[in-house]
């Protein structure tokens, strides 16, 4: 992890942001060493990159207890669906987050490719960076996990370590054709949908609560699609051994939310499709034909993964990362990008997003707030203002306004570190 400062001004629209790795879009202004020249800076991507952000930001808010209040209130209802996981199958705006981030990394990569080309970097060199990239991924996501813990809190299911876990293959496919990126990612989702589909089924008396689960829980699935329900599939087996290899208080049974460490192949799987994504807006086609590919691939993402799931071929589970769930998500990722792509690449308006773009330029900075800002800030705020300035909405709003507080608090410091042009990076 390093930091990066520039003199280079920044535009009011956030057009021109100096850095070159995934959180910079832009490669320079001078001709590539082949004479070929440097595609031009896609706001786009700074904007979704922080549209994410802000919404894992967001969580400080606790919205979803809004409906506790106001139980009768649809749009409190919808508050709590969208901004919580879904139980099992299904996904809310709370589930997009994570694949999101990770569609973002893919995405990025091909410009931070040919960035590091435009200096004359050796492929070594790069190889090199890349799995370092992935190591300090790893340990950084971890070293969150363990926060408030006795000891290292080693688990794997989280955004950063699977990003970490899948990123260094994700370079090297990043070198491929597009063909090969194509058919690593339908082998990857095959492969793992075949893993699960063979994997055997417990007989019909089976204690679910020796997984963590009540018997009667009613997302449990049944049929063919039995075969991805909670705790009891291969990736849960995987990580009852692979889990007990590091120091833990007590022996690993299971995961309390379902999660697993295997979601890592799927997650690649879905920087591969970020990976093509980032090549259509790299290449030097016409702004129309860049917005038709990108609707167009997800448009069909989305039908096939939703078609898959109601056809009872494979669920769609965001916490075991189901193939149909890489389709479903990879295409409201197109969809999103393409959008704003049109909006804020094509037609020029960005200024309203700038906001957002403070966010977007320092994603790792905001990240770790996310995890390390919320108890310290909300105490201080209490220590020295009291709950009075949090309580004039009543009660029930009392978290919102201080969780509002939390986060003015971080956007502030991430404006900061934006106007003086210091960019941490990976």
């Amino acid at each position: 992890m390093s930091l990066q400062t520039s003199s280079s001004p920044y535009a009011a629209a956030a057009s021109d942001q100096p850095s070159d790795e995934d959180l910079l879009t832009k490669v320079g202004d001078k001709p590539l060493a082949n004479g070929q020249p440097r595609p031009m800076r896609q706001a786009s991507i700074d904007i979704y990159r922080g549209l994410v952000m802000f919404l894992m930001m967001a969580e400080v808010l606790e919205l979803m207890h809004l409906a506790d209040a106001y139980p009768d209130s649809s749009w409190a209802q919808w508050l709590r669906f969208n901004t919580t996981h879904v139980q099992w199958v299904g996904l809310s705006l709370h589930d997009m987050i994570q694949p999101s981030f990770s569609f973002l990394v893919g995405v990025s990569l091909p410009f931070s490719i040919l960035a590091r080309k435009a200096r004359g970097q050796k492929f070594a060199s790069t190889v090199w960076h890349a799995a370092w990239r992935s190591v300090i991924l790893v340990a950084l996501g971890i070293l969150l996990r363990s926060l408030g813990k006795s000891q290292t809190n080693f688990t794997f299911d989280d955004t950063l370590t699977q990003i970490g876990l899948g990123y260094f293959a994700l370079f090297l496919l990043a070198h491929a054709s597009r063909a090969v990126q194509m058919g690593a990612t339908l082998l990857i989702l095959v492969g793992y949908w075949a893993l699960f589909a063979a994997w055997p089924l417990p007989p019909s008396d089976f204690d679910w609560q020796t997984v963590g689960i009540a018997n009667h829980w009613p997302h449990l699935l049944g049929g063919f699609e039995a075969h991805w329900n909670k705790n009891l599939n291969p990736a849960g087996a995987f990580d009852q051994w692979f889990m007990n290899l590091f120091p833990r208080e007590k022996t690993y049974t299971y995961s309390s939310g379902g999660y697993c460490t295997l979601s890592f192949i799927p997650t690649l799987a879905t920087m591969l499709l970020g990976v093509l994504a980032g090549s259509v807006l790299r290449d030097g086609k016409s702004p129309g034909r860049k917005l038709l590919v990108l609707w167009t691939s997800g448009l069909l993402l989305l039908l096939v993964g939703w078609g898959l799931g109601e056809l009872g071929v494979c669920p769609i589970v965001k916490r075991i990362w189901t193939p149909t769930w890489v389709l479903v998500s990879g295409g409201l990722c197109y969809l999103t990008l393409g959008a704003l792509f049109a909006i804020a690449d094509w037609r020029g308006w960005r200024n309203w997003a700038w906001p957002l773009m403070v966010i977007g330029a320092n994603s790792i900075v905001a990240y770790v707030m996310s995890w390390t800002m919320e108890g310290p800030t909300k105490a201080f705020l209490r220590r020295h203002l009291g709950d009075g300035p949090f309580d004039v909405a009543g009660e029930a709003w009392q978290p919102v306004l201080l969780g509002a507080a939390v986060l003015l608090a971080m956007w502030l410091i991430l404006l900061w570190l934006f106007r003086q042009r210091i960019f941490v990076r990976i």
